[in-house]
């Protein structure tokens, strides 16, 4: 059993459109929208509408917490949910009253609790409108959170503004995965750098009006590896570093935009629009520390072919490397390269000034987990052994003097996610479905007992 520093915190992330369900009072979010118009997307048809049953069961299951002994807690308000109107910020009843007991009843077990302000779940309301598009959406999400603030300020002890902006952009603009799937290179940037400006307003208003709170935001990073160490593989995969996980880095830690990524843009046509005001907000928003989420890393190698007539997307730089060593979850369709992490963590320390960072969220998700039950609990051996691995990894980046102050998984009980729906299965609390029941893994057993050994 690895141990920690007794500062280090353990705990899990969720998100509200995947473990709220839908009370049919609430405005449709995009993936509310995106069901009812193809519910064949959507693994057995499951969709937002079920989830986890959090809106009306919430109190069973944050039983667990204090089973497992988390010592931190990340979730996410829907706008739809808390809000009638977008415009005049008029609140649901319904859904303020959900929020507000469901946040006092996490704050009874003396956890850190973290709420973020935006997880895909962009209102088909505002969609249709133009979305993340639409400049306007960046002043609707900022009275949105303004209007969070003060309905919970008291009560949350952090706050995140987006959960991995890049992903939602690529699942919906970029490679047509996600409602309104849309495939446009050059709006994909747009949607993304509105983001960023919608979250560096959020973040300045907050550390005006908030000074004895912290705010975040929750990035997704990819590392890419080359083939080789060849001269074309090594610009392969460093360009897909400049546009996946430098470009992220350099806006939310530095305010900048590197040369290199200005001149990519700007020769093939790909600038977004962004006023000298708004970059302003980017240089000034300061976030006290940096959510990463990691998964997987990415393989690239040189362009071997290149046709006119083809559509310019990011694999028109490069071509993704089947690499034959690779270990794979099936199910997820994943590779397992926990030092990535390591790696992860170095970049951060070397080029980032060492800045505060916790990783939000790791997991592993498998389909058809009660092939491993036993004695009435799912032995999840290779989710704990996939857990150690990257926590190794990690240890051995804190020894060498990185900043992460942090670990979360994803997730603390199975849920909804997004067209998978629940094929795979990602909690260390397993739910069924049909009786809405709920019951600790042999991996919950594992978090619990690598939280103990660290307290001791």
């Amino acid at each position: 059993m690895i141990k920690f520093p007794k500062e280090f915190i353990f705990g899990v992330s969720l998100s509200g459109p995947q473990t709220e369900g839908w009370d049919g009072k609430n405005k449709y979010s995009v993936m509310d929208y995106w069901y009812k118009q193809n519910k064949n997307d959507f693994f057995n048809c499951v969709g937002p509408d079920v989830t986890s049953n959090f809106y009306y069961d919430y109190k069973e299951k944050l039983k667990w917490i204090d089973e497992i002994g988390l010592e931190i807690y990340r979730t996410s308000i829907q706008w739809t949910r808390l809000l009638d109107d977008f415009e005049t910020l008029t609140i649901n009843e319904d859904g303020y009253n959900f929020y507000l007991n469901y946040f006092k009843e996490i704050k009874k077990r003396n956890i850190i609790l973290v709420v973020n302000l935006h997880h895909f779940d962009t209102p088909q309301e505002i969609l249709e409108q133009g979305g993340w598009e639409n400049k306007k959406t960046i002043e609707l999400f900022l009275g949105f959170a303004k209007k969070c603030f003060e309905l919970f300020g008291d009560i949350v002890d952090e706050w995140t503004t987006f959960n991995e902006p890049l992903a939602d952009v690529d699942a919906k603009y970029l490679y047509a995965w996600h409602y309104p799937k849309i495939s446009d290179f050059k709006r994909s940037i747009q949607v993304f750098i509105n983001m960023i400006i919608a979250h560096a307003k959020v973040v300045v208003y907050f550390k005006e009006h908030f000074k004895n709170k912290k705010i975040s935001i929750i990035l997704n990073v990819t590392p890419a590896y080359p083939r080789s160490n060849s001269k074309e593989d090594l610009k392969a995969a460093e360009f897909k570093n400049m546009l996946i996980t430098n470009s992220q880095l350099d806006l939310v830690l530095k305010g900048i935009v590197s040369k290199d990524l200005i001149i990519f843009l700007q020769k093939n046509n790909l600038m977004p629009d962004v006023k000298d005001e708004e970059f302003a907000f980017i240089k000034k928003a300061k976030i006290d520390y940096l959510s990463l989420n990691y998964y997987q890393p990415s393989r690239v190698k040189a362009k071997e072919s290149v046709k006119e007539d083809d559509e310019l997307m990011p694999e028109s730089f490069y071509d993704v490397y089947d690499w034959p060593e690779k270990r794979i979850n099936p199910y997820r369709g994943w590779e397992i390269y926990p030092e990535g992490i390591y790696d992860i963590a170095m970049l951060i320390k070397n080029k980032y000034d060492n800045f505060p960072w916790i990783i939000s969220e790791n997991g592993m998700g498998v389909e058809d987990e009660l092939r491993f039950e036993k004695e009435n609990m799912i032995m999840d051996d290779y989710r704990i052994e996939f857990i150690e691995e990257h926590l190794s990894y990690l240890k051995k980046a804190i020894d060498e003097g990185a900043n992460c102050f942090g670990y979360s998984l994803w997730t603390f009980i199975d849920c909804w996610s997004w067209a998978n729906a629940y094929k795979n299965r990602y909690g260390i609390v397993e739910y069924d479905l049909n009786s809405k029941k709920t019951k600790i893994k042999k991996s919950g057993l594992y978090f619990k007992n690598l939280i103990d050994v660290k307290k001791a």
